[in-house]
């Protein structure tokens, strides 16, 4: 064990122990020692400088140099190439500066390797100009200044420069080598330029660099990202040995193609032949079973990450939540967060966000603003995805005061912030604030409104019953009206029963989306309602001559962490007959306190009784009955529906979240509405 000096210590005994200290990374008592020392020599601060940078902390490498410079030594070669290694950990930019001015200033400004140094530095800082300034000052260029350049160049994104200065070095009789390479491929990569690619594999081939691990890894995300599959599985198989990089490589090329089999089938065999898998690899295909749809092979293959020791990252987590955005895996949510709270990953603003968003769409608003409320950092889409959850809540007062604090805090709106704020504006009746809003999304905030937008207008205007207003809105639209615009026209005149509008606005639906049901279905509804019922009819006969069936309903309810599922009329489940008499027996209690049946809501023609009974039986009032049936204690019921909530289902809710003293929320395609004490957060606006 080295005993460790109490005095202050000349330089020539500091140097041994100095040595001794950073070369076992005992960096604390370097600097104990280094501080005992009564006039450090250049020496001495480089190696405790050059331990700082090699060690992962190169701020305080910075710190050290700013003091050696207020002592007024001047620094050599070696120190200014550690503190530039410093400067580009960091991408500080400024200091990155002040470091090339001193390397002029005291003789290096034409030093090969410490151009080479600050070309690799200002890359990393992200400024381009200040290292082709350097590039273009140099006296002489080798190999290295070369592929400085052109990384910079790709780090950056100037992705046609990358390859042009690789044109120039070899017209300059530079020749490439294998690191050159696999710093200009990314370039043809992003670009999707699959000429220039083979140029340069055919280069690499010719001159020996076509086995290269870099080279090779290189090409295959160039050829993958190109979609010439076969040529990168190719050149995979041929690889006479293969890292972790090739593998995520050709991993992600079959998830990104849409063959989530067959990266299935690879990402088995990667782990049967003992290949070592970094956190990436379970990424990459957890990510993959996520845009294919299958989030149950996502959630399986999550846990088994876990059984085999790995450590799910921010991005593991925030590609997962997705598959829990329904009641059925609420838990499985809630057991994610309690990870992240375990790991220290719930305030980075990707997870976090992921939460917000998993919670609010399961239906738990309040959960989603506490995750929100403890993010330390809010970005625009943090921001987005808090006013959307509560605008899909109905709470358009709050997503207009969020989307003021967001201005108020300085985080610059997009695209999505305003669609997220109007749509809250139209389920909460709020027309003169989406007006001014709409009207500032250009004005003051130089973004040009889209579809998206101008469709949420139509919204706000048509469910406030302005029909005239928004058909003329639509029709001075300076883009072409979408689906969005014309469908919110169209359930409007449901509402508001206009038929000669819905007529106009299901005629454009009907070239827009043919083969959507919904709005034939619609427009039946509105002629029946109407007692036109030729004209039912014919939609009717319409809708079998284009093959086109309607969309069952059905809703879903947890109860003991499982999901049943209810159509209308179902009598299969094992409770149907308490559930039915619950029914019978609340519907007596609730006319007794005002509800009336709205027969409007059945579309058969039978006569009134039948109609009623109809109603009794539709798929969400059977689920809310099976939840109340269930409850057990519990204060709080959640029903999923996969259509628009009927009507007259709606208004009984709201009498049995009154009678039954409980809270139901029910999500149907649209929003949720939380059934409180006889009233719906919708205020009847849906």
């Amino acid at each position: 064990m080295v005993s460790k000096p109490s005095t202050s210590l000349p330089s020539h005994l500091g140097l041994k122990f100095l040595k001794i200290y950073t070369h076992s990374g005992d960096l604390d008592s370097a600097r104990r020692l280094f501080d005992k020392i009564t006039h450090p020599d250049l020496r001495l601060w480089t190696i405790l400088i050059s331990a700082y940078t090699n060690r992962g902390f190169p701020r305080k490498s910075i710190e050290l140099y700013t003091q050696l410079r207020k002592r007024s030594i001047e620094p050599d070669k070696l120190l200014l190439l550690t503190v530039a290694k410093a400067c580009a950990a960091l991408s500080d930019v400024a200091k990155a500066k002040e470091i090339h001015e001193h390397a002029i200033k005291f003789g290096f400004g034409s030093d090969l390797m410490l151009c080479n140094a600050f070309i690799d530095m200002y890359g990393k800082c992200r400024y381009c100009q200040g290292a082709r300034t350097v590039f273009n000052d140099m006296p002489a260029k080798d190999v290295i200044s070369w592929t400085s350049m052109s990384a910079c160049y790709v780090n950056n994104g100037s992705l046609r420069e990358a390859l042009e200065i690789v044109r120039k070095m070899c017209l300059s009789g530079s020749r490439p080598n294998s690191m050159t390479l696999s710093s200009v491929l990314p370039a043809c990569s992003g670009m999707k330029d699959l000429n220039s690619g083979r140029e340069i594999h055919a280069f690499a081939v010719r001159n020996g660099m076509g086995e290269n691990l870099f080279v090779s890894s290189g090409l295959i995300n160039l050829y993958a990202n190109c979609l010439s599959f076969r040529q990168a599985q190719v050149i995979f198989e041929n690889m006479p040995r293969k890292d972790t990089v090739s593998w995520n490589v050709i991993l992600s090329m079959y998830v990104s193609n849409g063959q989530c089999e067959k990266a299935l089938q690879l990402f088995h065999q990667i782990r049967g032949e003992g290949v070592e898998l970094n956190v990436a690899s379970w990424n990459s295909i957890i990510g993959g079973c996520m845009q294919n749809g299958l989030t149950e092979r996502a959630l399986d293959l999550f846990a088994q990450m876990q059984e085999f020791g790995f450590k799910p990252n921010y991005i593991t987590v925030a590609s997962i939540l997705p598959a829990c955005h329904d009641l059925e895996r609420l838990r499985g949510g809630r057991e994610i967060h309690g990870f992240c709270f375990k790991h220290c990953i719930v305030e980075d603003v990707l997870v976090g966000t992921a939460l917000v968003l998993m919670y609010a769409k399961c239906g738990d608003l309040e959960n989603s603003e506490r995750v929100f409320e403890r993010l330390p950092r809010k970005d625009t889409v943090a921001w987005n995805t808090m006013i959307l959850a509560n605008s899909i809540h109905g709470n358009g007062e709050e997503a207009l005061s969020l989307f003021r604090k967001m201005m108020n805090s300085g985080v610059k709106p997009n695209s999505v912030t305003f669609t997220a704020v109007l749509s809250g504006c139209s389920h909460s009746h709020l027309v003169k604030e989406a007006k001014f809003i709409f009207d500032s999304i250009r004005r003051d905030h130089m973004v040009e409104p889209d579809s998206d937008h101008y469709s949420c207008m139509v919204d706000v205007l048509s469910r406030a019953g302005h029909l005239n207003e928004a058909y003329d809105f639509i029709r001075q639209m300076p883009i072409e009206p979408t689906a969005g615009a014309w469908g919110a026209l169209l359930a409007a005149c449901r509402v508001y029963k206009n038929v000669n509008l819905a007529r106009i606005a299901a005629k454009q639906l009907f070239e827009i989306e043919p083969d959507n049901p919904g709005n034939y279905v619609l427009l039946s509804n509105i002629y029946v309602t109407a007692k036109l019922w030729n004209d039912a009819s014919e939609i009717r006969k319409l809708m079998r001559d284009r093959g086109i069936t309607k969309m069952p309903g059905c809703s879903w309810v947890q109860v003991n962490d499982k999901v049943y599922t209810f159509v209308a009329g179902d009598k299969k489940n094992v409770q149907s007959e308490e559930i039915y008499e619950f029914l019978q027996h609340t519907s007596e209690k609730m006319r007794n306190a005002g509800y009336s049946p709205n027969t409007d809501f059945v579309l058969q023609d039978v006569d009134q009784e039948e109609k009623v009974e109809v109603l009794c039986s539709h798929s969400e009032k059977l689920a809310v009955a099976f939840g109340i049936l269930n409850l057990k204690g519990r204060s709080l019921i959640r029903v999923f529906k996969n259509l628009r909530i009927c009507g007259d289902c709606h208004s009984a809710i709201k009498f049995m979240s009154k009678i039954v003293g409980v809270e139901i929320i029910v999500r149907d395609s649209l929003r949720f509405h939380h059934f409180r004490e006889g009233s719906c957060s919708c205020k009847d606006f849906w």
